[in-house]
């Protein structure tokens, strides 16, 4: 193995971890959770394809490395997609991202974030419905009272 592979791996896996730690606060500073899934895909699928790729260079040639090459085939395609299942999913449940419509993220009249960084976003609930009031139920003698009433203002 030659020094110049070594050091190509080193740094392709000194910058895959420095990916994993500039995602892991992304994670932490972001205000809702559709930020949060980009830092931790973006993080995710280039850290570990950095991290893979330097652990190939240090493997060389050998079938070590086709496993490495396939492992990390594997973590590119798939990261992504889980990351967009994910943020579909938090739409059909009814999260909003922050940002959206007019609401000014930066500077004068800003929307208020959450109080505490890493705060979870709360969900919109929709208010319960209100129903009419239930009428008390009448007993029979006065509902027979009631029809006799109606047929002799018929007659």
């Amino acid at each position: 193995m030659s020094a110049l592979s070594e050091v190509i791996g080193s740094m392709l896996i000194a910058v895959g971890a420095f990916f994993y730690v500039v995602g892991a606060i992304g994670i932490y500073r972001m205000p809702d959770v559709f930020t949060r899934m980009h830092a931790a895909g973006i993080s995710d699928t280039a850290g570990a394809g950095l991290l893979i790729a330097g652990m190939m260079f240090l493997a060389g040639f050998s079938l070590v490395a086709v496993k490495l090459a396939i492992i990390m085939g594997v973590i590119l395609f798939t990261s992504p997609i889980a990351t967009h299942a994910l943020a579909q999913a938090a739409l059909h449940e009814g999260l909003e991202p922050v940002g959206v419509g007019n609401k000014i993220l930066i500077g004068p009249g800003a929307h208020p974030g959450p109080e505490k960084i890493g705060k979870a976003t709360t969900k919109k609930t929709r208010k319960p419905a209100k129903r009419a009031a239930r009428k008390p139920a009448k007993s029979k003698a006065t509902k027979r009272k009631t029809a006799s009433a109606k047929r002799r203002t018929r007659s």
